[in-house]
């Protein structure tokens, strides 16, 4: 009984010995290669502007686009419209897009974008939290041309795992805006 007591004990005191270290926080790494822009002018459509070579572009009907990122599953869909009178009724329903990510996000910070040398104004929200959409943007000439832009990444919003892939493709969006030419 008393070698088995004296075990017991010796077991005890060797398993106290070990102590448990908390891991170090971690971010997500993702591999993906530095942007590299071509300009593209896409079929039917009266603009043009840089393209990062790893994405792929849709060209819809009316000018619908898609530009996919397939290697971090992020989508910018962007939508073409000609102005015909109409431009505050497009520039409300831009903003009102932005305002309805509110519900979800901790925070939009809003943007403008002007460059009058080519006639390209416009609003760059960057979207910061769950939200479905992480950026949004729209540029107009106010007299001709008007182009709507949104990125949604193909999973559920979860603002911690997807801010690299975001802050990539955000990047990407601003290259886009200020490569923007309009050629009627």
């Amino acid at each position: 009984m008393r070698i088995s007591l004296f075990i017991l004990w010796l077991i005890l005191l060797n398993a106290c010995q070990t102590q448990s270290t908390p891991k170090p926080r971690a971010e997500i790494r993702i591999d993906i290669p530095a942007a590299v822009y071509v300009e593209i002018t896409p079929n039917d459509c009266t603009f043009s502007f840089d393209q990062n070579k790893i994405s792929d572009l849709r060209v819809g009907r009316n000018c619908q686009l898609k530009i996919e990122y397939p290697s971090i599953k992020g989508d910018l869909y962007m939508t073409y419209k000609a102005v015909n009178g109409n431009i505050e009724s497009l520039l409300s329903d831009a903003q009102k897009l932005s305002r309805e990510h509110m519900i979800k996000a901790d925070n939009i910070v809003e943007q403008p974008y002007i460059d009058p040398s080519n006639t390209v104004y416009g609003m760059y929200y960057e979207v910061i939290g769950d939200a479905a959409s992480q950026a949004q943007f729209y540029l107009t000439d106010s007299v001709q041309h008007f182009l709507t832009g949104s990125l949604y990444f193909r999973t559920k919003p979860n603002y911690d795992s997807i801010y690299p892939s975001a802050v990539y493709i955000q990047n990407d969006i601003r290259v886009l805006m200020e490569s923007l030419r309009w050629t009627d």
